[in-house]
């Protein structure tokens, strides 16, 4: 198992878990994948901006995005947000996904990070429970929708 920043390479695993088995893929619209390939070289060099994947057995089966915000609160301390927690059907229940937010959790302490705040657009218990069993509480805010 390998946990690192996504790269370019990994635009077509990312595509397969994305449309496979996140909550509101796949898009109507066909995907312009040099798009995709283009923005995760920008995530590959952006410390502020991370796409983390799971490697196992050569391809990417688990993902999550996390970006650092700057802030005027705290102190002037940062917080990040994590969306888009996937993991590949055939890989789960084997502690990818919480390798993966144990990572980004490093990585906000790393960026003095005051809180990571996690939004999911899953309201099954298991995935809540999932949350919770990694730290995060259901109950302590409330995110706000509005599409554009």
């Amino acid at each position: 198992m390998i946990i690192r920043k996504a790269k370019s390479t990994d635009a077509n695993d990312l595509k397969i878990l994305y449309f496979d088995y996140l909550t509101h893929f796949p898009p109507k619209e066909e995907q312009d994948m040099m798009m995709w390939q283009n923005l995760l070289d920008e995530f590959e060099k952006d410390e502020k901006m991370y796409l983390l994947v799971l490697e196992e057995d050569g391809k990417v089966v688990s993902s999550i995005q996390m970006a650092i915000i700057k802030s005027l609160t705290h102190n002037v301390r940062p917080f990040a947000i994590i969306e888009n927690v996937v993991t590949h059907v055939n890989y789960r229940n084997k502690g990818y996904a919480s390798a993966l937010l144990e990572k980004a959790s490093e990585i906000a302490r790393e960026h003095k990070c005051y809180k990571i705040s996690l939004e999911t657009g899953s309201n099954k218990e298991s995935t809540l429970n999932f949350y919770r069993n990694n730290g995060f509480s259901i109950n302590e805010k409330h995110a706000c929708l509005k599409r554009l």
